[in-house]
């Protein structure tokens, strides 16, 4: 185990928890039907997370983050989805786009755009998705050409988070048709405001609604040499050099939805009385209350055991894949559950259960389907058994 990793570290994440949860019950709680029920991007969360040093967990303290461990940043996610799961979105974004950043920028790229981002004066995304390049990014379409020593960007973006508000957009792009993913894939950093970017459209989504989710349309994008994130060709590398701590990041917001379906299932059976008792004491509203605490806790063990192997340099794709699995589907499991417990109330919209429930269903399709996961899983239990 790492230094960071002993019982000595365990005082230094308890604060760190406090401080999170406490941001939350204060000024994320109050405003989250708010939020929910106008679609509002919430600026003075996105700032104040900034300020907070909640924006890069992970990233090295040289280059502006909190030098934290994965360990460190899924606590953070669960304690920001608990108070509403659009907020820890934007972390997750903004730890994604600052890990490529620091692993592939150069100092200028680093000097321009981290201190911005990880402060949340800058916001940012992250282009991957097309018309016909989901889960499969050997499909990819959108094209950089070389153009003397510029490029120049052309193709689509869809379902791509904060693309309504974004400053910038880390966006993939085929460079070599020939090799397509391995060694044909490109990295660049985007300007928003740069000819040629269009924002496509705002979706109007289930749940999350908080974390805008549109489209980028290029058109001949010029870019200069200085938008390359690293090497022509390492695009490809660099989305999977960060696919299993986001994986974990979300597999850690969902538990922190599932944590408050507990919560607010559990309240609600205490306090509701039927026949003259509360919910509670009848079996078959207890032993949901039961198998959502174990699905709480079965998950938060999953993603901790995975983010150490992270954190201590082990091979961890299973395992994020693991913990992503069975958190994400853990968090529609409760969110379900309690929508039952609450009856008619938590089919109503204001009711918490039935936010909780819409915004759970997206976390098993993101950073990677369930599907995806049980490939993953499978294969390497066939490799190692072969």
């Amino acid at each position: 185990m790492s230094p960071r990793q002993t019982a000595d570290t365990a005082p230094e994440r308890d604060a760190l928890i406090t401080m999170v949860r406490d941001f939350a019950a204060k000024e994320i709680t109050p405003v989250v039907e708010e939020l929910d029920s106008t679609e509002r991007f919430p600026e003075e969360i996105y700032a104040r997370m900034g300020e907070l040093g909640l924006m890069g967990i992970t990233v090295p303290e040289r280059d502006g983050g909190a030098g934290g461990l994965v360990a460190d940043y899924i606590a953070v996610m669960e304690e920001l989805s608990y108070g509403y799961a659009s907020v820890a979105d934007q972390c997750g974004l903004v730890e994604l786009v600052g890990s490529l950043l620091t692993g592939y920028g150069t100092q200028e790229q680093k000097d321009r755009y981290l201190p911005g981002i990880i402060s949340g004066r800058i916001r940012c995304a992250y282009a991957l998705t097309e018309p016909g390049a989901g889960s499969d990014l050997g499909s990819l379409a959108t094209r950089a050409r070389r153009d003397g020593a510029d490029w120049v960007l052309n193709g689509e973006k869809i379902y791509i988070h904060n693309a309504p508000v974004a400053d910038v957009a880390l966006v993939l792009a085929v460079t070599d048709a020939g090799k397509r993913k391995r060694g044909g894939m490109s990295m660049f950093l985007v300007d928003v405001d740069t000819p040629g970017v269009e924002r496509g459209y705002r979706e109007k989504k289930m749940g999350q609604k908080a974390s805008p989710v549109g489209g980028f349309v290029f058109t001949d994008v010029r870019l200069p040499p200085t938008a390359l994130l690293g090497e022509e060709g390492s695009g490809f590398g660099a989305v999977l050099s960060v696919l299993e701590k986001g994986r974990l990041g979300i597999g850690a917001l969902a538990n922190g939805i599932s944590r408050a379906a507990l919560d607010t299932a559990n309240e609600h059976a205490v306090s509701r009385h039927q026949f003259g008792r509360p919910l509670s004491e009848f079996q078959s509203v207890a032993f949901q209350l039961a198998d959502m605490a174990v699905d709480h806790q079965a998950a938060r063990l999953l993603l901790e055991h995975a983010a150490g192997l992270l954190d201590t340099g082990h091979p961890a794709g299973p395992a994020c894949s693991m913990a992503k699995l069975f958190a994400s589907e853990a968090s529609v499991r409760n969110t379900s559950r309690a929508v039952q417990i609450l009856g008619g109330g938590g089919y109503i919209r204001g009711v918490p259960a039935e936010r909780l429930y819409r915004d759970a269903r997206i976390t098993t399709i993101y950073e990677g389907t369930s599907e995806v996961q049980r490939l993953i899983i499978s294969r390497d239990l066939v490799r190692r058994r072969g």
